[in-house]
């Protein structure tokens, strides 16, 4: 059997947002489609994402209003793989980073994302993405929030 790459499992309908968005309407979006990642895009090139926890500590924590610009709260320079990437070695990157979603890009543009659940929901790989959420559950158990 062929080995899966995350082109097989990701989610290809992504919410987006872009530079000209606010905080509030992350917050909004989040909300509707009851996710934790939006992605940052300008035009169809990534650029970054916003998680609700980048909300919380990069937006209210710092007293930023609903009004704030996306560029305030996005993460940059985000860790990214390409279609043909492992299913397995997407499981390795995301315990190495202690990440739980993954941005699939092709020439620069956003075409789905692997989420630690798509792992070991759909992926054949079960042990290595259950050793990656574990991992990265624990962590976050153990430190708290970072």
């Amino acid at each position: 059997m062929p080995n899966k790459t995350v082109k097989d499992i990701m989610s290809k309908d992504c919410v987006t947002v872009t530079l000209l968005d606010n905080v509030f309407e992350i917050a909004l979006k989040m909300k509707q489609h009851d996710i934790g990642f939006v992605a940052v895009l300008d035009g169809k090139q990534f650029i970054g994402g916003v998680t609700d926890r980048d909300l919380v500590v990069r937006g209210y924590a710092e007293k930023h209003s609903g009004s704030t610009a996306v560029e305030t709260v996005m993460t940059k320079n985000m860790i990214t793989v390409d279609p043909q990437t492992s299913v397995d070695e997407a499981a390795k990157i995301m315990a190495q980073h202690q990440i739980r979603r993954l941005p699939v890009v092709e020439q620069g543009e956003l075409i789905g994302i692997v989420a630690i659940g798509d792992l070991a929901v759909r992926g054949s790989f079960e042990d290595e993405a259950g050793e990656a959420l574990s991992r990265i559950s624990q962590e976050r158990t153990l430190v708290g929030s970072h």
